[in-house]
Parts: structure tokens; sequence; C-alpha cells
């Protein structure tokens, strides 16, 4: 018990250092807005100089335009190292990562070094930079402000106390105060490190809401995610149809040639051996049905007729049942999604079904498939589980890319729980209308 009480309040010390830290860098954080502050009021008083003094302006009018031309691109790059040192720090305690910037077309270095500065992304910069020193004086300058006056507090009650010798007869000549901040002191301190991780959670919610979930951070991330999604899909695409060229080539075009040989055989002997003709027909009526059902495979692993015809509900059936592990379906749906969405699920559920009939060693699957209802608009989530190994690593290379890429393809989002030795949850949220 001792042990935990001494890991919290070690916590604490750490959310108040980290606190600390942050109430430090807002002064710094709100340099670019005084920068930009400063080069607004340069440039309105030449204007003001400009209309009294008439033209051609004074050294004075020209000198404030100077400064101002100088304050502006200043404030936009010093915004932008804040954003960095405030990224820097979130990716340091709390790994809120913002993803990279996606390369744009070629550009000349002239026009790259004006969009630096006056550019879309630096403004935003700006503004994003004094959001964050508005918030970290507010949460990170009252435990400075609290933890100073406590511990000011203390050290010159104490010092008043040292120098004037406290004892009883001495109490009422005028050290209650001092006395009163060395009660105060400790209690202002204690204060903060109880609210630290209060604080803290702010701090990393303000961090979370500017550096990772803010609009331009939110299409940049989508922008990565569509390029590295449409190499992956690109291969993927690829790959499939190498497939279906193999299967093609391997199974319905060898039985078609041999059935074609089989039909020049009973033709030969149509008029000499009737008997063995006839054989030999049978043969090739069985032959086509072969080839009927490795072309219904093929097509199957496109989309199934049933899909298409019935839906959902009809179709993951028919996947469990070519499933070598049980399965067991939990399908409520009160109505048909999009195609789109049906399509997409039923992909999921059968590359969930191969990857567990190979590498989890399970003995039974659920399938689940439901309606989630938002105000944002509803949700088909499916989720497959199973009691096999789990350990599910995505760059393994069991297939979950594809199935991230084709489920990110219509916005929706790919979940994986797999912890070693308790088996694999994967789910999957698609937009109902997708």
């Amino acid at each position: 018990m001792a042990h935990g009480g001494l890991g919290a309040w070690r916590e604490r010390l750490v959310a108040v250092l980290s606190l600390l830290a942050w109430g430090a860098l807002a002064p710094l954080s709100l340099i670019p807005l005084a920068l930009l502050v400063t080069a607004a009021g340069t440039v309105f008083s030449a204007a003001i100089a400009a209309v009294l003094d008439g033209i051609p302006p004074s050294a004075a009018i020209l000198g404030r335009v100077a400064v101002a031309l100088v304050a502006l691109p200043a404030a936009t790059v010093s915004a932008q190292v804040c954003v960095r040192l405030h990224q820097w720090r979130a990716a340091a305690l709390w790994g809120l990562a913002a993803p990279p910037e996606s390369p744009g077309e070629p550009v000349s270095p002239l026009l790259r070094g004006l969009r630096f500065v006056l550019g879309r992304d630096a403004w935003t910069a700006v503004g994003h930079s004094t959001l964050l020193g508005l918030g970290g004086l507010a949460v990170g300058g009252v435990p400075v402000l609290l933890i100073a006056l406590g511990a000011g507090g203390f050290v010159g009650g104490l010092g008043v106390l040292v120098a004037v010798g406290f004892t009883p007869a001495t109490a009422a000549t005028g050290v209650t105060a001092p006395v009163a901040l060395l009660i105060l002191g400790p209690l202002l301190v204690g204060g903060v490190l109880w609210a630290a991780p209060w604080l803290q959670r702010c701090d990393r919610a303000l961090a979370r809401r500017i550096l990772v979930d803010s609009p331009q951070v939110r299409v940049r991330r989508r922008l990565r995610q569509l390029s590295d999604t449409r190499s992956r899909m690109v291969d993927a695409a690829e790959a499939e149809r190498r497939r279906i060229e193999r299967d093609l080539h391997d199974g319905a075009q060898q039985r078609l040639l041999a059935l074609s040989l089989t039909l020049a055989r009973a033709r030969a002997k149509f008029d000499r051996d009737p008997e063995g003709a006839r054989a030999l027909v049978e043969e090739a009526r069985r032959e086509s049905r072969a080839v009927i059902a490795d072309l219904r495979d093929v097509a199957q692993g496109l989309h199934p007729r049933v899909l298409t015809d019935h839906g959902l509900e009809a179709a993951l059936p028919v996947a469990a049942a070519r499933c070598p592990v049980p399965v067991r379906l939990d399908i409520h749906l009160d109505e048909r999604p999009s195609p789109r969405a049906e399509g997409v699920a039923y992909y999921v559920v059968c590359e969930a079904l191969t990857n567990v009939a190979k590498h989890a060693d399970a003995a039974a699957v659920t399938v689940r498939a439901e309606r989630v209802r938002r105000r944002r608009g509803d949700l088909l989530r499916v989720t497959v589980t199973d009691n096999g190994r789990g350990g599910a690593d995505p760059r393994a290379g069991t297939g979950l890319h594809g199935l991230a890429d084709r489920v990110e393809a219509v916005d929706g989002d790919l979940f994986l729980h797999s912890p070693p030795g308790e088996g694999t949850v994967l789910t999957a949220d698609i937009p109902w209308k997708a």
C-alpha cells in the first residue's frame, strides 16, 4: 500500500513538472501574437502618419514600415517553431504525434519560402501557438503561481520566525502572519500536487485538440492515409488480378481443355463405338460441372451473387460454411445497408475467417453484425472474435493492411485487439450509407 501511495505521488510530481514546463513555454508561445500586434500597430501608425505628413513619406514612416515587414515574418516563423516545440512535448509525454506533411507538387525555393512565411500553415501556426500559450498561462501558470506563493511564503515566514525568535511570549507581538505562512505554504504546494493529474488531463486534451485533432491536421492525416492506401490498393489489385489469372489457368482453363479433348474423342468414336462415345460424353458432362464449380469459386471470391440478391444476412452463412473452424453467427440488422457497406463488411468477414483458419489455431469463431445508431450517421459494425492464440500483428503480412485499406476507403475504422494467448477481436465500423 505504501509503495502504491509513493508511486501515485511520484506520478503527481511528474505531472507538476510537465505543467511547469508548459507554463514556462507559455510566454514563448505568445511571442508570435505580440509580434503580430506590433506589426499591425506599426502599419496603422505609419498609415496615420502618412495621412498627416503627406507624400513623400518621412524617414520615421519608412522605419515603421520596415519594422512591420520584419515583425510579420518573425511572427509566423516563431509561431511554427513554438508549435514544433509543443508537438515534441506532446509526443514525448503522451505519444500524441501529428502525421507528417504529405509531399505536394514540386515548387521553386522562392515560392516554398513564401508559403513557409505567409502561407496558410504559417497563419494556422500563429493561431495554434496563441491558443497553446493562453492555455499554458491558465493551466500551467496556476501551478507555477501557487507553488511560488506557497514556497516563498513558507521560506519568508520561516525567515521571519528565525529572525525574531518565536516563543510563546512573542506570539502576540506580530508573528502570527509568518506562522500562517508556514501553514498555508505547504497546503498550497500540496493542493497543486493534488490537482496536478486533473490539470494535466486538461493539458493533454488541449494539446490533442489543437495538435492532433484540428481540421488542418485531420486533412493532412487523411491525405497521408490516402497516399499510403492508394499504393497498397494498387499492389492488392495487381495481386488479386494475378490470383484470378492463376486460378483460371490452373483450374477452369485446364478443365476446359480436357473437356474439349474428351468431346473430340467422343466424336471420333461416335460411328464405330457408340457405347464408348456415350461414356466419353458422360465424362464430358461431369467435367463441365467441375468447370462450372471452378468458375463459381472464382466469382465467389469477387462478389457472391447471394450478397447482391439477398444481402449480408444471407451471405454471411455462406462465408461461415466455407470456414474449417466452427463459426457462430450473431446478426442483428433491421434493414439492408448500402451495397458498398455490405461488400466491405463481407470482405472483412471472409478475410478475417481466412486469417483465423490459417494463423489463429482457434477452436471457435463468432461473427457479429449489427447496426449502431449515431447522430452523425449510423454504422454497420462487424466483429469477428476467436479464441485462438492471439498476438496478431498487422506488420506480419496477415492481410490486415488490406482490410484496413478496404475499410478506410469508405471512411470506416478498423480496430484490432489481440493480446497473446487471449484470442483476437477484429472490429470494423463501416458507415451505414457508405
